[in-house]
């Protein structure tokens, strides 16, 4: 796996044999201990990725492998599946037993007890955000090399958010956990994450260290007259205010810095002129940089 906590190539998930495809062509590599976000809007398929991952599913096409075995890796899904009838503390005991000799008892009653919650309240008496804090003090206290988490904020308040968060990061560093996780809060992801998945259409339309992601493209402001300047450029958006415009590319060369203010986008902006734009070239970088894919 040469230190690759995920790699995929070629990966497509199609539902029924003439069904739509939820994903087609995904190629990209995660190399070990990075935490990902991945983002993308309602419906781009990343639920469906994250099935894939955690091996629940099989491909209808191309090959994903992941250095995390059966007993290493940890998923919590966007509905938290729990037992409704069992209480916290029964919820606990059952991970203890399901995963001998990985189990952290510790951990996971310090992320329950952190949430206000007694061990004796059932399940199904739980809030969405405290059914949140249970599901991810399994999957903690599985000691996981790989994480994935799809969606596992959203139905929690800013400050549990906060916490919760804080409780991933710190474990990630701690244990060098492989994170893939997916969010709609941009912010959310941009302080936390090191690595960037944009799914849209069911296609990779983004890959790669975010730094360097970022650093690959220029946001250009200038006159709306100087369009015809960005032919040596790869555009990914372009919008008119006035007389200026706004522009998102990939540098193909120098920027006239006389006639355009040339600065990096922050990871909201690049993110956001993407989807406004998925028809933009696709960009896959390798983690050590190399551009390894661009359509």
């Amino acid at each position: 796996m040469n230190d690759m906590a995920i790699e995929a190539e070629g990966l497509g998930l199609r539902y029924g044999r003439k069904g739509a495809w939820a994903l087609r062509d995904c190629s990209f590599r995660l190399p070990a201990g990075r935490v990902c976000a991945l983002v993308g809007p309602n419906g781009a398929g990343k639920s469906s990725l994250l099935t894939l991952l955690a091996g629940l599913g099989r491909p209808t096409e191309g090959t994903v492998h992941t250095s995390a075995s059966r007993e290493s890796l940890a998923y919590v899904a966007q509905d938290k599946p729990l037992y409704p009838q069992l209480t916290i503390g029964e919820t606990l005991r059952m991970g203890h037993e399901l995963n001998p000799g990985h189990w952290d008892s510790a951990k996971a009653t310090r992320i329950v007890e952190a949430g206000g919650l007694r061990e004796d309240a059932r399940v199904r008496t739980l809030s969405g955000g405290q059914r949140t804090r249970v599901a991810l003090a399994l999957a903690l206290a599985k000691r996981p090399s790989l994480l994935l988490l799809d969606e596992p904020m959203a139905d929690l308040d800013p400050l549990a958010r906060q916490q919760l968060m804080g409780i991933l990061m710190g474990d990630a560093a701690e244990n060098g956990t492989s994170v893939v996780m997916s969010s709609h809060i941009l912010t959310e992801l941009e302080g936390a994450c090191d690595h960037l998945l944009l799914v849209d259409g069911g296609r990779i339309r983004l890959s790669g260290p975010i730094e360097d992601v970022i650093t690959a493209h220029t946001l250009l402001t200038g006159p709306a007259t100087a369009a015809d300047e960005l032919a040596a450029h790869t555009v990914v958006e372009s919008r008119t205010t006035g007389r200026q415009l706004i522009t998102l590319v990939r540098p193909g060369g120098p920027v006239d810095t006389g006639t355009w203010h040339a600065a990096h986008p922050t990871l909201e902006e690049l993110l956001l002129a993407h989807l406004r734009a998925p028809d933009a070239p696709a960009l896959v970088l390798q983690p050590s940089g190399a551009e390894a894919v661009r359509g």
